[in-house]
């Protein structure tokens, strides 16, 4: 499966700034803010993204020449698209479709396709909720699920959707609250005006409000998001045929997976009424078909710095790679200990896994040579047109350089940073002790002096986290706090101060072992009770995992203020710099960076050529069964195999398409010009691993499952008439 902000998350840590930025959803009506105004959802007038550019002219172009572009939907290249492909957009087209996608906010993207708040996204988007009700008597991963009735769907602990109402530009606002500062103090006062914004925006625990920084800082828009907390389970479909073909065929074509599940939204204890939505296509797609696509890609770094590309090529990748690799190695041996061990480390085995080969990917990408040539004859064409103008010289000054010397410092506190501030996602019994910890000093303070993940509007999320009746294993958070604990002492060295204050020559898998034995967090009443008392209930608590994180909360602290201070401050600033030159030459004819909010990318059904052969676009129901060993991972569940006679083979079961995604649209909804329903994004080819720094049309391809595979499987096979007659099918 495509990197889906699921997997994101599980990488780059749950921690204060994980790229997936906070929501609220809306409420009608204008947000009070001084100077903000609506963006407009009018289908874009505007040239497209300009091509790679190779010598000192840097220009917009008024066609489209490739299906490039995550676009925001108030700067849809409408008419552009219709000249490539012979379709424009309208202004009520786009709402509806942007009204009927929606974004699981732990990550991924998701459509509702019933008026009755059903949700389509992939099994591996929901792959943490159906681990979570399963338990050693029903394991749902392995058996999937079904809900014949409306009383059997099942709550998701923890989950929340979103869907975003409206856009609004702050951008006038958030550029002077920084105007004339120096680099940190900047920082501040951007994250303060940030929390005084989404804290006006956030009426109501209904909404959830995000601002946005678009372009690397060259424009801020709020987005107001409707807030659903009652999510429950519908339909899950095995494993075996949700993740067919398993690692070697992750990031593959052709393919043969059911990557699919359907949740459903609440409102007081009844399916939600939410309209619109989308509607299934009869026919789904074949070759050369026009697709859409509506998510959430979580992040990309297509216009940063070559110097920011350098770092991420040189320290972080090689970095998060191989922690990722002793976290996979420390499963593996989990998982052989038992059949109990594998089911409640599977959810994690799986996003390591595909963090793995994502990772690999993106820094192969990195480390083609032909890329990174691109990119610095990219960087010195707008050097140069800076260089020629006077006033854009003076605006950018030596912002390059700037950069630079902030990566330089951010190699000295990278590992620690890492480590101590952002390391702990796979342990929740330390997440959310650190939580308590940080909740007790912050929520006291004015909303625009906490840290951003404590603030009114996105402290929502996180304590919907903390007090979820998820279980807790005790072997698994013992083994996986060993594992980082060792990491600190191994990483930092055991002479670091820190190192001799915490662990004070102790074993760390020791001191884990002893925290986890005592600790009474496991119970999500004791988290509700320590959150509810606030300062004082944490301080006065003698919980052994509270009086851990507060010991190492310091050490934490003072290293996410270093970084931000010293390196995020000044990077900011200075990519801002060169967004406002970027917009004097080209306007708003390019698409921003991903930022997990809302895009719309546009395709065509096709293959592509690969070492000499033509890949063909889709698959058959067929050619699943031709790839059955009967061994994992190409093993077909027992229910395939019994309705094998029942089903047409030749119905299209995946396809690939020249829709531009990333990590984040995992769920995303594939359609046609009638806004129906054709498909499912679930992945990308192996080439899609370099798009996040740059699309290459000739083999960058999204993979989906056919629409008409997902209702011949429900059909014949798993016998969900309910849910299909839902979809009007």
């Amino acid at each position: 499966m495509i990197k889906s902000l699921l997997f994101l998350l599980l990488i780059l840590t749950l921690g204060c700034d994980a790229k997936a930025p906070g929501s609220c959803p809306p409420q009608p009506g204008p947000v009070p803010q001084p100077g903000p105004t609506p963006v407009t959802a009018t289908p874009a007038r505007m040239p497209d993204a300009a091509p790679p550019v190779s010598g000192p002219v840097l220009a917009p172009r008024t066609t489209l020449t490739s299906d490039e572009g995550m676009w925001t939907f108030d700067n849809f290249p409408s008419d552009q698209l219709k000249q490539r492909h012979g379709f424009a957009p309208t202004k009520e087209w786009l709402d509806r479709v942007r009204l009927s996608s929606v974004r699981l906010a732990q990550g991924c993207s998701g459509s509702l396709v019933s008026p009755s708040g059903l949700v389509m996204t992939n099994h591996h988007c929901a792959h943490r909720c159906i681990q979570e009700l399963s338990t050693p008597q029903k394991d749902y991963i392995a058996d999937g699920f079904l809900a014949k009735e409306p009383r059997d769907e099942v709550r998701c602990p923890g989950m929340e959707i979103n869907r975003l109402v409206e856009i609004t530009d702050v951008t006038d606002p958030m550029t002077k609250a920084a105007a004339g500062l120096d680099d940190a103090k900047a920082n501040e006062a951007r994250k303060a005006e940030q929390s005084r914004i989404e804290k006006a925006c956030a009426t109501s625990d209904q909404v959830r409000c995000d601002v946005v920084s678009l372009y690397n800082g060259g424009k801020f828009h709020l987005y107001r998001y409707e807030r659903h907390k009652d999510v429950r389970l519908v339909f899950a479909p095995e494993l075996d045929i949700a993740f067919f073909g398993g690692d070697p065929d992750n990031f593959m074509f052709p393919r043969y997976d059911l990557d699919m599940t359907f949740l459903r939204i609440y409102q007081d204890d009844k399916p939600a009424a939410l309209t619109p939505y989308f509607r299934w296509s009869k026919a789904g797609v074949a070759e050369g078909d026009l697709t859409f696509v509506s998510g959430h890609p979580g992040s990309t770094s297509r216009g940063v710095t070559v110097s920011m590309l350098e770092f991420e090529r040189d320290v972080e990748l090689p970095f998060r790679l191989m922690t990722l690799f002793e976290l996979r190695g420390m499963l593996k041996e989990f998982q052989r200990r038992g059949p109990e061990q594998k089911r409640i480390s599977s959810h994690m085995l799986f996003g390591v896994e595909n963090g793995l080969k994502a990772m690999r990917g993106m820094h192969g990408a990195l480390l083609d040579r032909a890329l990174i040539a691109q990119k610095i004859a990219a960087e010195q064409a707008l050097k140069n047109a800076v260089a020629a103008d006077p006033e854009l010289k003076k605006v950018v000054g030596d912002a390059w350089g700037g950069i630079e010397q902030a990566e330089a410092l951010h190699r000295d506190l990278f590992k620690a940073y890492q480590l101590l501030e952002r390391g702990w996602y796979p342990s929740p019994l330390f997440r959310h002790a650190r939580t308590l910890v940080r909740a007790a000093e912050e929520l006291p303070k004015a909303d625009d002096a906490r840290l951003p993940e404590f603030t009114d509007a996105q402290f929502p999320l996180l304590r919907q986290g903390l007090i979820a009746g998820a279980p807790i294993y005790d072997e698994l958070e013992t083994t996986v706090l060993g594992l980082l604990f060792s990491r600190i002492r191994d990483e930092l060295g055991p002479d670091h101060p820190f190192v001799k204050k915490i662990f004070a020559g102790k074993d760390p898998a020791a001191i884990a072992a002893e925290v986890v034995a005592k600790t009474t967090l496991k119970d999500p009443k004791v988290r509700q009770a320590l959150l509810d008392g606030g300062k004082a209930a944490v301080d006065a608590s003698t919980d052994p995992l509270i009086l851990l994180a507060k010991v190492m909360d310091a050490e934490a602290r003072a290293v996410r203020r270093r970084y931000e201070d010293q390196v995020e401050a000044a990077i900011k600033t200075r990519l801002e710099q060169i967004a406002r030159a970027r917009f004097t030459i080209l306007g708003t004819s390019v698409y921003p960076d991903a930022t997990f909010t809302l895009r719309l990318s546009f395709g065509k059904v096709q293959g592509w050529e690969e070492a000499g052969r033509t890949v063909p676009p889709l698959t058959t129901l067929a050619g699943a069964f031709d790839r059955h060993t009967g061994s994992a991972p190409f093993s077909l569940p027992k229910s395939w195999l019994a309705a094998r006679e029942k089903l047409d083979l030749t119905t299209p079961f995946n396809f690939c398409a020249t829709n531009d995604i990333i990590g984040g649209n995992s769920g995303s909804p594939v359609f046609n010009q009638a806004a129906e329903i054709v498909g499912l994004v679930f992945d990308g080819n192996i080439h899609s691993l370099g798009g996040d720094y740059a699309y290459v049309p000739a083999n960058n391809r999204m993979v989906a499952v056919h629409s008409r595979a997902i209702v011949e499987a429900l059909r014949k096979i798993y016998g969900a008439d309910r849910i299909l007659t839902e979809l009007g099918q």
